[in-house]
Formats: C-alpha cells, sequence, structure tokens
C-alpha cells in the first residue's frame, strides 16, 4: 500500500508539472501583448514608447526559456507573481477566492452524494419498476438541463416566488454565517442538481453489476438477509466506480462553475480565471490553472487511495 500511494504520488507530481508547462507555453502563443492590452483604452492605441517600457517592468521582454524558469522558481518557493492589472499578488487572490469556490462544489457533493447513492441503488434493486423508470427520467433531465437554466429557474422559484432565499451575492461567514448559508444554497444546489443525476446514475449500473456476480449469488444461497448482502457485498464494492466519477467530476467543477458563479453573483476562481484570460494576465492565468490542476491531481489521488484501501487488489496490481 505504501509503494502504491508513493507511486501515484510521484505520478501526481509529474502531471501537475506537465499541466503547469503546457499551460504556460499555450498562454504566450496567444495572439495580443498584455502590455498592449493594459495601457489600450477603448478604440485608442496606447503609446509604443509606453508599451516597451511595461514590457520591460513585466519581464516579456525576455527569452520564453528564461520566463520560464522563473515561473518555475516561483512556484517551488510559493511565490506566483503579481497581477499584471493591478499588481496584487496572485497567491492572495487565490486564497482569498479558492475556499468560496470549494465550499459550493463540497457543499453540492455532500448533497449529490447524500441523495445519489439510496436512489441509484433503490433504482438498482427495483431495476425495470416505476421508481426505476422514475428516478432515471429525473436523473436525465437533470443531466440534460444546461446550469445557467437550473440557476435561472431556482432563483425564480425560491428567491423571487418563494421569497425563501437571496438571489444571489456573497457575505463572508465571518460577518454573517446565517446570511452567508443562505447565500450559500442556491448555487450550491444548482452544482449538486447535475453531480445527483451522475451518481444516481452511476451508482444504479454500478449495484446492478454487483448484483450479478458469483459473490452475491453465493452470499444468497447461504440464507443471508437481502440487506446483509447490500451492506457487506454490494455498496462496497459499487463505491469504488462512483468515488472515481465523484473525483472526476470535483476537479472538473473547480475550474467549471463560472456560469454558476456569474449567475448567482458569487466571487469564487472561475470568474476570476475568465477575467485573467480575457486581460492576458499571464501570472493569474497561470496560477490559477496550477491551483486548479493542482487540486484535480491531488482529488483523484485521494480517490485512488481510497479505493485501494475499499479494494487491496487495486493496489497489488498497480504497485
Amino acid at each position: 500500500m505504501v509503494r502504491y500511494i508513493a507511486y501515484r504520488s510521484l505520478m501526481a507530481l509529474f502531471l501537475v508539472w506537465v499541466v503547469v508547462t503546457i499551460v504556460f507555453l499555450l498562454l504566450h502563443l496567444i495572439p495580443g501583448d498584455p502590455a498592449e492590452l493594459l495601457l489600450s483604452q477603448g478604440s485608442i492605441a496606447a503609446d509604443p514608447a509606453a508599451v516597451a517600457a511595461l514590457r520591460t517592468k513585466m519581464g516579456l521582454n525576455e527569452p520564453l526559456w528564461q520566463q520560464y524558469l522563473s515561473h518555475l522558481a516561483g512556484v517551488l518557493t510559493g511565490d506566483l507573481g503579481a497581477s499584471f492589472r493591478d499588481g496584487a499578488p496572485v497567491v492572495g487572490q487565490i486564497a482569498q477566492r479558492l475556499p468560496r469556490t470549494l465550499e459550493v462544489i463540497l457543499t453540492a457533493a455532500i448533497i449529490a452524494t447524500t441523495l445519489g447513492v439510496p436512489l441509484g441503488t433503490f433504482a438498482a434493486i427495483r431495476a425495470g419498476g416505476k421508481w426505476d423508470s422514475a428516478i432515471s427520467l429525473l436523473s436525465s433531465a437533470a443531466l440534460s438541463t444546461p446550469v445557467f437554466v437550473v440557476g435561472s429557474v431556482v432563483i425564480l422559484i425560491f428567491a423571487q416566488q418563494l421569497r425563501i432565499l437571496p438571489a444571489g451575492g456573497f457575505v463572508a461567514i465571518s460577518v454573517d454565517p446565517v446570511q452567508h448559508l443562505k447565500l450559500l444554497m442556491l448555487p450550491a444546489g444548482t452544482v449538486a442538481l447535475g453531480l445527483w443525476a451522475v451518481i444516481t446514475r452511476m451508482s444504479r449500473a454500478t449495484v446492478l453489476e454487483v448484483l450479478q456476480r458469483d459473490h452475491v449469488r453465493t452470499a444468497r444461497a447461504k440464507g443471508l438477509s437481502h440487506r446483509q448482502i447490500l451492506r457487506r457485498h454490494v455498496v462496497r464494492n459499487a463505491l469504488i466506480p462512483v468515488l472515481t466519477v465523484l473525483g472526476l467530476e470535483m476537479g472538473t467543477l473547480i475550474g467549471g462553475t463560472v456560469l454558476v458563479e456569474f449567475v448567482f453573483n458569487w466571487p469564487g476562481l472561475s470568474g476570476y480565471l475568465v477575467s485573467a484570460v480575457d486581460a492576458r494576465d499571464y501570472p493569474e492565468v497561470v496560477g490559477i490553472v496550477m491551483t486548479i490542476s493542482i487540486l484535480f491531481v491531488f482529488l483523484n489521488l485521494l480517490v485512488d487511495v481510497v479505493n485501494a484501501a475499499l479494494d487491496p487488489r487495486i493496489a497489488l496490481a498497480r504497485s
């Protein structure tokens, strides 16, 4: 198990380096000069002398390899540089916004998992019945509905008609915990709906598959009750692919909640990434993408370790 964790950790570090390198190079291939964009005012072109001075200050005149080495050195020391737009440290901006995005995603994951695994298991046990059809229909509808549509509908229902939750905004939990939780519910619920659909469908499929295995038939032949079979032999094995999908989905959502943050005016990391890309702010973009990739890889590493704990054969096969 220790060898397996060490191997997966080394692979995770390698993947993070590859992603950061690719993003750094791709950003420098995008047309447009960040210095010129920052100094331009509408249709008025920037002064070439001012642009040249700003490029020197930003270090954009240095060779690409030197910029890359400087960036890697900064990453290793925890310094992601300063924003081209306002000179603010990128680490500070990420540290401020990342917990807000993680809060939405983790709350959504708790809601989706709490509802999805039992409902998926229930649908699998009654496969082909009316409850199975109803749950499958609901999950398909939730999966195919765009997130901005879900967000608009929940605002219309819960904020404008029922008036039980605010439509959007952000208040720090240290300022007003109750208002913070109220503002969190709608964006987290919007994200949870699609995640719930994925987990429900995956739970149903994996439980159905496990129910057909030989060891489950043997457990039935020994006279174990239906509840004992589910608890001891079915759910444990069915959780492995469900956890894998959950880890992938959560990693994707870290940088993919742009529309949710926009609809609910939630100042998270995804919206920050969009504005940084639009401004060609290299330090911000590379810092954000690096943070997202590290979290994505860490989540998948955590899922691999949990899966290996649930089924030791995984660690034996890959170590």
